[in-house]
């Protein structure tokens, strides 16, 4: 499995520390940025990189991105056809949203977490695989359909 990390300025500390962290593990981490900080980078320019590496194959790319809240890195990600985007605070969120709802994007904010808790959220997050359960798989067709336009009642 591939993964994808970008952050603007106010996570770049932490995706410093997480990609590190990641390269100890069997993963192809790749960082799409910002490579230095830049107090006045904007995240939609990052997560937009990573989100499309996840839209152009789901079944082999994830990302992580990061911000200061992790909601705008969460909307731009959810932007993107296949993107399942989920911000999370804590492992057990990490877990559901993987289990449940077979995220690809993890979206974290790097203002409310300590790195420690990033790890056990990541970690939760990688190791997680979608459960499969027929309701998951009906849900997930629903956004699936969302996603090209077709409401259905």
């Amino acid at each position: 499995m591939n993964v994808y990390l970008s952050s603007d300025h106010r996570g770049f500390k932490i995706k410093q520390q997480l990609k590190d962290y990641l390269k100890q593990s069997l993963y192809s981490i790749f960082d799409l940025g910002n490579d230095h900080y830049d107090e006045n980078d904007d995240y939609p320019d990052f997560a937009n990189l990573v989100a499309q590496k996840v839209s152009s194959d789901p079944q082999n790319n994830v990302g992580i991105v990061l911000c200061g809240s992790g909601v705008g890195v969460d909307i731009v990600a959810n932007k993107f056809r296949n993107v399942r985007s989920a911000l999370c605070f804590n492992p057990d969120q990490a877990f559901v949203s993987r289990n449940d709802d077979n995220t690809n994007v993890l979206a974290l904010p790097a203002d409310f977490l300590e790195f420690e808790d990033v790890k056990k959220i990541v970690s939760v997050w990688l190791q997680t695989p979608f459960s499969g359960g027929e309701r998951h798989k009906r849900r997930i067709k629903k956004i699936e359909l969302l996603d090209q336009g077709i409401v259905e009642r």
